[in-house]
């Protein structure tokens, strides 16, 4: 296999079509932030303008092998069989500049996928002729745009593997068996899948006769406002945990976040206690300056059982009191972040004029898990355009 690197012209030849190509190309492979699609891209941009076919070869870390991720031809029926001629190609032996190389009875052109000085893998062009100078040219800018591309997808796709890591180390590891009750959860993130969101809700054992349940809201999103978010988490489950009442938990913690200093979020946030009785559920809950917890009755009636009480993280001497609510058998008990509450539709916000509690009545003989998608449905339906906000859903439901 003999390798010739190409004289490169003083002056491009390339015209204004050439132009117009460049910047076509720059808009597809600007256009997806998937790593795994650039080098099908890649393919199909100088197929067949630049050459016949094209193979890229890519290596998934700076020290992995170089290995043959897509291969594309003008001919499709030759794809398999020009597959298996490169799968053999040491494509690490390449030259770090444009070089021309024969393979079988092609003349082929191959760039290295440089960007930001790392090497990220080599693109081939084969063709039955010679390479015009410009055709080199070209593909070298190609070959650059197409790295940086590949660079940023990649960074992008490692940010949003991170972030989903981190934002499931937020939300609760398991969920308990509670005695009499049943219940659902929704938790759907909104925005860039590379933001944080601050909504999260738990539900945990506190004792041998009680659990706790938790629905916040963190304000903003990204590290600060997931930072609040599991301060918050394990501040109510170690509270709890030692005996605390849920008023005096949320005073704790309250103090917590003022603790923080600068790097502080004020939190809305719904926190109660659950103990099964022979009648149900007894619910002792606060809410921070959440959106208000609402009751439906079996018989279909709706009313707000939690007192509007102070956020988190914003006044020192704050002092809290627990509501009492008593589910019968058949009640169920919403809690939800304004995710729900404010899903925008022009003007108006699903809650006004009662909105949300409007929905919950005609939830009346459903499961919790029902109820929970049907509000999630309604949050959906309200507006066509997609939710700026996360949204979290608790539904408590008595046996």
């Amino acid at each position: 296999m003999e390798t010739v690197v190409p004289d490169r012209p003083a002056e491009s030849s390339r015209g204004p079509h050439w132009l117009g190509f460049l910047a076509d190309a720059s808009d597809l492979l600007a256009g997806t932030l998937n790593p795994d699609m650039v080098p099908a891209i890649i393919a199909q941009v100088v197929v067949p303008r630049l050459s016949s076919w094209c193979a890229v070869y890519t290596s998934d870390n700076a020290d992995g092998p170089m290995r043959l991720v897509y291969v594309w031809h003008a001919d499709e029926a030759r794809i398999d069989g020009l597959r298996q001629e490169l799968e053999d190609i040491d494509a690490e032996a390449v030259e770090e500049q444009p070089t021309i190389m024969h393979v079988a009875d092609s003349q082929v052109l191959t760039v290295p996928l440089t960007a930001r000085g790392r090497g990220l893998g080599v693109m081939f062009l084969g063709r039955s002729d010679r390479f015009p100078d410009e055709v080199i040219q070209l593909a070298e800018d190609i070959g650059r745009r197409a790295a940086l591309a590949m660079d940023n997808a990649r960074l992008y796709a490692q940010q949003a593997a991170a972030n989903r890591a981190l934002q499931r180390s937020l939300l609760p590891p398991n969920e308990p068996e509670v005695p009499g009750l049943d219940y659902g959860v929704i938790y759907e993130a909104a925005g860039e899948v590379n933001e944080v969101g601050g909504d999260f809700y738990d539900l945990f054992k506190a004792g041998d006769d009680s659990w706790r349940f938790a629905i916040g809201d963190v304000c903003g999103t990204g590290p600060e406002a997931a930072a609040v978010t599991g301060l918050a988490r394990h501040t109510l489950r170690l509270l709890a945990r030692e005996g605390y009442g849920v008023a005096a938990v949320l005073g704790r913690l309250n103090q917590a976040i003022l603790e923080e200093g600068e790097r502080a979020r004020f939190l809305t946030l719904v926190h109660g206690d659950i103990t099964p009785v022979a009648t149900g559920l007894e619910i002792r809950m606060v809410s921070a300056g959440h959106p208000e917890a609402l009751r439906l009755k079996a018989n279909g009636e709706v009313e707000a059982v939690t007192t509007p009480q102070s956020l988190l993280g914003v006044f020192p001497e704050v002092v809290f009191e627990a509501d009492t609510v008593h589910l019968d058998h058949g009640d169920v008990l919403l809690a939800v972040t304004d995710g729900v509450t404010e899903r925008r539709s022009g003007d108006r916000l699903l809650d006004d004029d009662g909105g949300l509690a409007k929905l919950l009545a005609e939830c009346a003989g459903l499961s919790a898990r029902a109820v929970a998608e049907r509000i999630r449905r309604g949050v959906a339906d309200f507006a066509s355009e997609p939710s700026a906000d996360d949204l979290a859903i608790v539904v408590l439901r008595a046996r």
